[in-house]
């Protein structure tokens, strides 16, 4: 299996956290929204991903234990996050993988700055829709015992998941990172917001290859919205797992490491 590194990169904003693991050609992994979201989201398919690719996944401006905003955040914000991250890191470009708000930004990423992606996986993604989330609007922070049972799922690599709840923990009871989460959450739930970073007129210009992922049981981003974001997207190709629902990475992560490899292969 393959060794999973934790770290933090300075940027412009402050400190972000990230994890590496792998060689081989650049993986962005982009993560879906949430107090409970953040680049170790994505820890059960990591290191199978890691196997084939060079692997990084990164929280996004405003998620997980790194430095956050003062000011407002915007879409404008979180996409130029992920191409600041590439820089700093040293890649001109990479695959990019995002799912649900990740797939949103990833639609914008490659339709901003389509020589920034390569292949691109939307799994789950939204910006398609405008109505608003219940759980983002009007957000509260969860109780604990949902901080330690969300941490429970990171399994499946080197990472020890007490340095993740201590994190986790740590973000909970901090006044001024929860306060700049709701900040966030009033952001992207604003309609003004969602009908101006909408995906659906720049889908036809995304020119990177596409693959769409959705599980047939999503009741956060309906599969409607999935196959319309494959018809949109130019020569995309869609790929439904029956039965699965909206959060794909854990429902089915050796699955979805197969087609992703498969797809970025």
């Amino acid at each position: 299996m393959a060794e999973v590194k934790r770290d933090f990169v300075a940027m412009s904003h402050g400190r972000t956290r990230y994890f590496e693991a792998g060689q081989g050609e650049p993986v962005l992994l982009v993560h879906g929204a949430g107090f409970l979201s953040g680049g170790d989201g994505w820890l059960p398919v990591i290191p199978g991903l890691a196997e084939r690719f060079h692997v990084y996944s990164v929280d996004c401006l405003g998620f997980g234990p790194g430095d956050h905003l003062d000011q407002p955040y915007s879409f404008g914000y979180l996409v130029d996050h992920l191409r600041e991250f590439q820089d700093v890191m040293g890649l001109s470009s990479s695959h990019v993988v995002g799912h649900s708000m990740g797939g949103w930004l990833g639609v914008l990423l490659a339709y901003e700055s389509p020589n920034r992606v390569q292949r691109f996986v939307d799994i789950a993604g939204g910006g398609a829709a405008t109505r608003n989330l219940t759980t983002m609007v009007a957000w509260q922070p969860p109780p604990e015992e949902d901080v330690r049972a969300a941490v429970s799922r990171f399994a499946g690599s080197n990472i020890d998941s007490a340095v993740l709840l201590e994190e986790r923990l740590a973000m909970l009871h901090n006044e001024k990172t929860t306060s700049g989460f709701r900040r966030l959450m009033d952001h992207m739930t604003n309609p003004e917001t969602r009908v101006r970073y909408n995906t659906l007129r720049r889908l036809p210009l995304v020119t990177a290859p596409t693959l769409v992922v959705w599980g047939s049981e999503d009741a956060v981003n309906a599969l409607e919205l999935g196959e319309q974001t494959a018809e949109l997207i130019p020569d995309a190709k869609l790929v439904v797992y029956d039965g699965i629902g909206h959060n794909v990475p854990y429902e089915a992560p050796a699955r979805l490491v197969e087609t992703i490899t498969d797809f970025l292969s």
